[in-house]
């Protein structure tokens, strides 16, 4: 089933690529990726442009997500979960909803799950769509890139490398956001 979809998104090709990113900032269950690198594969001199496509898609996306969050997600988070973890899971998403977003939004977590959550932990769409810019511009056009560059050898070089390099750029921006959290902490404090 998934081959299917993933296959009847990439006959459609850009424009399949394009509404895949958009409905997977929300709801559809296929990472836009696959189909991004498939398209890249058959045309590396047009992936920049393919990764604007998927970039564009997702960021028009999130706030879809978010506005579903804000609507459905507590009244099903309500149901699902005991008052008193719905309340702890508000807390947390507020402390370090941040680095959550930012990190959730380049990293193989479903990008879905940090726009809706956004929206049921009522979290800043503005942040929201800031971290959604930065997060899935530099993830599309890693990809983007890569086969810009290195035509169709980047799909064994995204084989071997990519998990490990977005874990390393995570961890580099988790510790950028922890240092720029702290220093605004304390400027907030003087």
């Amino acid at each position: 089933m998934f081959e299917q979809l993933t296959q009847f998104f990439m006959d459609y090709g850009i424009w399949g690529l394009f509404i895949v990113s958009f409905l997977d900032s929300f709801i559809l269950p296929i990472p836009p990726f696959f189909i991004q690198i498939g398209l890249s594969l058959i045309e590396p001199e047009s992936a920049l442009r393919i990764a604007t496509l998927a970039f564009i898609g997702s960021v028009l996306g999130a706030p879809v997500g978010y506005i579903l969050g804000k609507w459905l997600g507590k009244p099903i988070l309500q149901k699902i979960l005991p008052e008193k973890w719905t309340a702890l899971a508000t807390e947390q998403f507020a402390k370090n909803g941040d680095a959550a977003v930012l990190i959730g939004s380049f990293t193989p977590i479903p990008f879905k799950m940090f726009t809706v959550l956004s929206g049921v932990f009522n979290y800043s769409i503005v942040k929201l769509m800031l971290f959604a810019i930065l997060g899935r511009g530099l993830k599309f056009y890693l990809i983007g890139t890569l086969f810009y560059l290195y035509g169709r050898h980047a799909k064994v070089l995204l084989d071997e490398y990519l998990e490990i390099t977005l874990l390393g750029i995570a961890v580099v921006v988790a510790i950028i956001w922890f240092i720029w959290n702290r220093r605004r902490k304390k400027r907030n404090q003087t």
